[in-house]
This record gives C-alpha cells, structure tokens and sequence, in this order.
C-alpha cells in the first residue's frame, strides 16, 4: 500500500461509511454481466447524493478515475472498472421520493429496481407503471436503464428510457451538481437531459432522476403464433406494421430458443416450431379486438400454423415470464452465453437472420435468437462452455461478423445495451473521425478531466486530456 493510497482511503472515509478493500469483496466488481473484465480498485456504496458529491470530488483531487455501478446487469462491459478505478454503488440509494399522480411523474434515486417502481404504484393505489421494461427488469435499475437508454419488449410502442425521463440532477466529475431537464415539459435551452441519457457513465453520476409515468392500458389482448420457418415470422412482424398497426409489443423465438424456454417455464410452447411471435395489442375493448383480429389475419395469410389469444391474465404474465426468462433459460443448454445486441431494419430481418445462422454453422457454435422483431432489435445468444479450449476465440469472431453483417444491412450497433468496451472498436463501422470528434467533444464537455468512466464507447478515450494511468497495485 502507498502512502497515495493510504492519503485517498482516508479522505474517502471522512465523507462515506461503507467501503470495500479487501480483495475477494473488490473482484466481485471487475465486470458486470458481460464477458469482459477489468480491475477495481475500491467500491464505495453512498447512501445520499451527498456522499455521491464527497467520493466524486476526493476521485477528482486524487486523479482517481471512477465508474458508477448500478445491480451490474450490463452486457456491454459499460460498468467494468479498468486501471483499478473506484467503483460507485448505487444500489442503497433506492428511494422513490415522491410520485405526482396527477402529473404522471416520480423523483428517485438512480439504484430503484426498475420493477419495483411498478409496483410501488400498485402498492400506492396509483394506475401508473414504468414503460421501459428490459428481461432484467426484476434486477436491474432506473440509474443503469437511464446510462443504456434501455428498451424493452413493450418499447416499439412506449419508447425506450429518453422518452420517460424528465428529469436529473447529476454530479459531474469534478463534484458540481447541476439538473438536466425538469419537471417542466419544455424546459429552456438545449436538451441536456438528452445528451445524459444513453452517456453510459462518461457524463457523471446521476443520483435523481424524475421518470414519467404511463397509465395502465384498459385492455391487453397477447397472442402466440408459431411458424415452420423463422422467415415466416420476420415476414409477418413486417406485415403487421406495415398494415398500420403499432403493437404494444412484438416478439420473436427460434427453435433453440423456444426448446430452453419451454423447458423452464411449461408455458405450452410448440417444441416443433421453427418460430414463435408473441403479439400484445392494448387500448380499449372494441380497438383491441380489432386489432387481435388483423394480427391473426396477417398470421394466417403469411403461414402461421396457429394463433393462440391468452386466455386470462395467468397466462398472459406465463408467455412473458418465458420470454423474459429466455437468457438465464440457456443454462439448460450451456453454461454460459455471449449476447450480442445489434439493430437491423425490419425489411432486412429475414436476410440478417439467415447471415447469422451461416455465421454461427461455420464457428461451430450455437445460436438462440429472442428479439424485438417489432423493431429489429436483434439478441442473438451465442450458447457455449467457457471450458473448451479455443472456444472464447470462436465466440469473439463469430460476434464480430455478426455486428458487420448488422451494419452492412443499414443497421447499427446497439440497441439498448450500449457501446462500453464490447462495441468501441467497431465504432468506426458507423461513424467517421469527424462524428466520432464531435462526440467526444460532447463527452469533453461535461467531463474535462476524462476520470469518469474513461476508456468506454469512444475508441480514443484520451481526447479530454491525458488520463493518468494508474501503476498496477497502487491502489489495492
């Protein structure tokens, strides 16, 4: 231990309680749910925005860098700490601190459980949820889905995260507080609450954020079709939209997939089906059945075998408990899974699925695919064991020309998951030298001295200044 170090442990303790040094408890927190891993340094668990203030400014007195840390969901390496960097867990600050029914917003802290929120409205008798729903939502939380800009099943019709947030005061990595946005539907000047969502912890440290609520739809109508060919069911997602119609949520599962599933939740799923489509329709009684009703037609005349209508909420909540248990259903198959998360247009969903089954064949792997078909959202699971040698190798260039193949359909890289370390280097299949100057002069902008969450989603980090690199063991 340095004398650095000792100086920096002590200054940390004067302002918050709970810290972590020891090191079993510290490597807990080298990655977060991606493949990837780094190294931290300290964790620090704050309790109030104060706290928050004190660790970011003693980081930035010590030349300390530092990554915020929220349940640890991520898949893109977002929350990975690197060159020993404090670690900031959000996770006990997860008050709701006050909710406007009237107005349809809330203030909380950044470490909510997004689900959590949905039900405290329940619990407090207001018919209000929160839109953005990822598969992790029982886990992951609102600072996380605010840093990814998360999405959801149900975000071709609500939005992702942008649209159902206000609001937030964040503290920048030099320890200033400042609120992005507000309560106020038009707030004056530039919409800087839009350049912080989606930042993936480069900006600073959001520790309120004012959500937007959404009433409870009246009526909800989910339908299950199945098909003998995955292109049957991309062609239909396609014919849904294009007939008009803006489903709540439209999903999909190829056979792989729907094998692990049905096997783990017993929902009736058709264990010979090359695909299913999970259609939910709401709105009022007459409108929802209209729309059922076309949904069924446009499966029909596009192959569908069969088309199921839940027949009650029990069987509504088990479809979508196996499509949000489709990623830790995997396990049945591997041990363990590379997800990738990349966006296609819909017209091209068809082509890009059939690249990533000829990807995969010539990797030797295995694929499961669950996506928002509604908006081309791909999720392909590359399924594998990290014990066979060379394995992780495949895995790596399978994913690589997976993202290629997404961007030379007219796609991008990510969807809801983020760039972090997973995507930054393919940054430049998007974007060129003087887009990616602008958004790092963007990231400049509000983090001068780079030392938050540095060497993330921009491939030259050090365009805000030279980050000191701190030596290896200074900081333990």
């Amino acid at each position: 231990m340095t004398r650095r170090a000792d100086d920096f442990h002590a200054e940390l303790a004067r302002g918050v309680a709970d810290i972590h040094r020891n090191p079993v408890e510290v490597a807990l927190f080298d990655h977060d749910a991606s493949t990837i891993s780094g190294r931290a340094g300290v964790v620090v668990y704050p309790t109030s925005a104060d706290e928050v203030i004190h660790v970011v400014r003693t980081c930035h007195r010590h030349d300390r860098p530092f990554v915020a840390r929220g349940a640890g969901t991520g898949l893109a390496g977002g929350a990975t700490p690197l060159d020993g960097a404090v670690v900031i867990c959000l996770t006990k600050m997860n008050r709701v601190l006050s909710v406007d029914p009237i107005n349809r917003f809330a203030w909380v802290e950044p470490g909510v459980l997004n689900l959590d929120l949905s039900r405290q409205m329940t619990a407090l008798g207001h018919d209000l949820h929160f839109a953005p729903d990822p598969s992790s939502q029982q886990s992951c939380t609102v600072g996380g889905n605010v840093a990814n800009n998360s999405g959801g099943p149900h975000c071709l019709a609500d939005g992702v995260t942008s649209a159902h947030v206000l609001g937030l005061e964040v503290v920048l990595s030099d320890g200033q507080v400042v609120v992005l946005g507000g309560e106020e539907p038009e707030p004056d000047g530039f919409d800087l609450r839009g350049a912080f969502v989606g930042s993936e912890g480069m900006f600073g440290i959001a520790t309120k954020v004012c959500v937007r609520l959404t009433q409870n739809p009246p009526t909800v109508r989910t339908m299950l079709l199945d098909f003998t060919s995955v292109r049957d069911g991309a062609d239909t997602v396609s014919a849904i939209i294009a007939s008009g119609m803006v489903p709540a949520a439209l999903e999909m599962m190829d056979a792989l997939c729907i094998k692990a599933v049905e096997e783990y939740v017993h929902a009736g799923l058709p264990l010979d089906a090359a695909a299913v489509l999970l259609v939910e329709v709401t709105g009022l009684v007459s409108d929802v059945t209209a729309q059922a009703e076309r949904v069924a037609e446009i499966g029909r005349r596009l192959h569908a075998r069969t088309v199921r209508v839940a027949r009650d909420e029990a069987e509504r909540a088990l479809l979508w408990k196996g499509r949000k248990s489709a990623f830790g259903a995997v396990a049945r198959i591997k041990p363990n899974y590379y997800l990738h998360d990349t966006v296609v247009p819909r017209r091209h969903l068809p082509d890009v699925l059939d690249e990533i089954y000829r990807i995969v064949d010539r990797h030797e792997l295995l694929v499961l695919n669950v996506f928002h078909a509604g908006d081309g959202n791909l999720h392909p699971l590359l399924v594998f064991d990290k014990r066979e040698p060379g394995i992780l190798e495949r895995v790596h260039a399978a994913g690589e020309e997976i993202v290629k193949a997404s961007v030379a359909a007219g796609g991008v890289l990510s969807g809801e998951h983020g760039i972090g370390l997973e995507k930054r280097d393919y940054m430049s299949l998007m974007f060129s030298e003087i887009d990616l100057a602008a958004q790092a002069a963007v990231r400049c902008a509000f983090d001068p001295s780079g030392l938050a969450n540095p060497f993330k989603v921009l491939p030259s980090p050090a365009s805000c200044g030279d980050i000191q690199h701190v030596p290896e063991g200074a900081w333990i």
